[in-house]
């Protein structure tokens, strides 16, 4: 057991629908177990700038239904230094604290990591929070569900439309490197093809499918892009099909930022409550440099390099064959 006494929540990287429900559970567990709690704004950039705040039970009341983070969140490059990380930690020393919970993605665990190698007298725990469903060590991750609800919800709006006129829209979803956002709101929408960064785009073979839609009698059709694809981008995808597709009228929707906002679903509730549990009882448990996640239902920590190595979470098969067959 661990002779913690104090311990700092942060929040960093892309805001992800659930950390409020997990910073609420981290403070209130640390409460629980009488230890203090330090709130960090802005990530580590508050770190750097010593932007933190005694935080109590109060601190988080009213806060599970909403989105973003009442922490803030900030990326921070001066953290990257060696300079700007001495100066975090002696900002870290200084308010007594003796381990962090970050909340983030990859980029906020590569920070975490080299912070506790450096300074190892200060415990680190990483929860995953990003909408991508990209970290290696959990099933699922915070504001994934939230934001394909969101992209599932604007896609069935534009369906109406797209109907209404017999129109063939290509929609961007968020996922740089993932396209978990993609397919499950593609299966979910009945999306007649679904690109993705994890497999290539074969433009003849999705022309011939939005064809083959056409002659049997479809009256509109929905493409779903993920950032990431390797096509091109969605503007340069959609004018390649326009070139060979006489017979609808195509749009582009790129659906941004909103797929981050909204008050997060049950799911994220609850996932940010039990992350930000676990967490907590890690560090009192002594452990360190790991991320809390949950697999097969049950929390597991994952080293926090490992679940940086591995990285990508990989798209279930049946999944991916689900989105070919059922568009037919």
């Amino acid at each position: 057991m661990s002779k913690l006494k104090k311990i700092a929540v942060l929040t960093s990287g892309g805001d992800a629908p659930g950390m409020n429900p997990c910073i609420r559970a981290v403070v209130r567990t640390a409460i629980y177990n009488n230890l203090e709690v330090v709130g960090i704004r802005q990530g580590y950039q508050g770190m750097i700038d010593n932007n933190m705040y005694d935080m109590n039970t109060r601190s988080v009341s009213n806060i599970l239904n909403l989105g973003g983070t009442i922490l803030k969140t900030a990326r921070c490059l001066p953290f990257r230094t060696d300079e700007g990380m001495e100066l975090a930690y002696k900002n870290i020393k200084a308010q007594g604290i003796d381990g962090i919970v970050v909340i983030g993605g990859d980029g906020t665990f590569t920070g975490a990591l080299r912070f506790s190698k450096r300074f190892p007298d200060i415990a680190v725990m990483g929860v995953p929070g990003t909408i991508d469903n990209d970290l290696y060590g959990s099933t699922y991750t915070l504001g994934f569900d939230t934001a394909t609800n969101t992209v599932i919800e604007a896609i069935d709006k534009i369906r109406d439309t797209a109907d209404a006129h017999d129109r063939l829209f290509f929609i961007e979803v968020m996922g740089r490197d993932s396209g978990a956002i993609a397919l499950r709101a593609g299966i979910s929408c009945g999306a007649e093809a679904i690109l993705l960064p994890e497999r290539a785009t074969a433009i003849d073979e999705l022309i011939e499918n939005l064809k083959a839609g056409q002659f049997n009698k479809k009256s509109s059709s929905i493409v779903i892009v993920a950032e990431g694809d390797k096509s091109g981008g969605v503007y340069d995808l959609a004018e390649r099909v326009r070139g060979q597709i006489k017979f609808y009228d195509i749009k582009v929707t790129i659906l941004g930022h909103l797929q981050r906002g909204g008050s997060p679903s049950a799911f994220d509730r609850i996932l940010g409550s039990r992350l930000g549990f676990a967490a907590v009882n890690a560090l009192i448990d002594g452990k360190s440099r790991m991320m809390v996640g949950l697999e097969a239902n049950h929390i597991k920590l994952t080293d926090l390099e490992e679940a940086l190595t591995q990285h990508t979470y990989k798209l279930e098969d049946d999944l991916m064959q689900m989105s070919e067959i059922l568009s037919i």
